[in-house]
């Protein structure tokens, strides 16, 4: 189980240090319906995360990610490089698009309308931004594969995979519960986190995504030499 734990971790971590879900439910949070549309948001990326992940991980089980010894399989080391050169390539973009000083970060259109946002569509955003959102999907891909591949058994996967959703919605389930427990204090905390991620997304993600390109790359090497 701990060989499962360790090796998604990096994936789970880089989901919950996404910035833009994490302004998403914050902005949802200021809006007339925060409560419920926050609760919403925060539902839809976790049920979407679980799904995508369970799915992946139950397919490459059933794919023989593990290899009779233990080991992980040579298919998976591959996918883990193809992953890395990946992770690489969108850290390459993420810097190149990067806001130029005194410039700002133009926000999806969907931010704008985010007042008149119903439970159900802040649920069906948050799912989109889980799962459909290319990098959190090469993310979850990772993080699912490498539980698979791991040596744990049934039970310590099925931890593993657990605990992979919990972390990766911290980025969610952080600010609601701020909100719903910090009392006065909230709105400012909120505030402030929402501002700073904003001016930080595209140095927190390319750091993240080079980071993670580094070691799935070092880990296939690793494997297939």
């Amino acid at each position: 189980m701990g060989d499962a734990i360790g090796q998604m971790l990096p994936s789970a971590v880089g989901i919950a240090i996404s910035p833009l879900p994490l302004i998403a439910v914050i902005l949802m949070l200021a809006t007339p319906n925060g409560r419920t549309n926050g609760i919403a948001f925060t539902a839809g990326w976790t049920a979407a995360l679980g799904l995508a992940t369970a799915a992946l991980v139950l397919l490459g089980s059933g794919a023989d990610a593990a290899s009779g010894d233990g080991t992980p399989a040579t298919w998976t080391s591959w996918l883990k490089l193809a992953l890395g050169l990946l992770f690489a390539l969108l850290a390459g973009k993420q810097f190149t698009s990067r806001p130029r000083d005194g410039q700002e970060a133009q926000a999806p259109g969907w931010m704008k309308a985010i007042d008149q946002f119903t439970p159900a569509k802040a649920t069906a955003l948050s799912a989109a931004l889980a799962v459909a959102n290319p990098k959190n999907l090469v993310l979850v891909v990772g993080g699912a594969i490498a539980i698979a591949s791991s040596t744990a058994g049934t039970g310590g996967k099925t931890i593993a995979a657990v605990l992979m959703v919990l972390i990766a919605s911290l980025c969610t389930t952080v600010p609601l519960a701020v909100y719903l427990f910090g009392g006065r204090r909230a709105a400012t905390t909120l505030d402030s986190w929402k501002a700073w991620m904003s001016a930080h997304n595209a140095a927190i993600m390319t750091v993240v995504l080079a980071v993670l390109g580094a070691k799935y790359i070092g880990d296939a090497i690793s494997a297939l030499t």
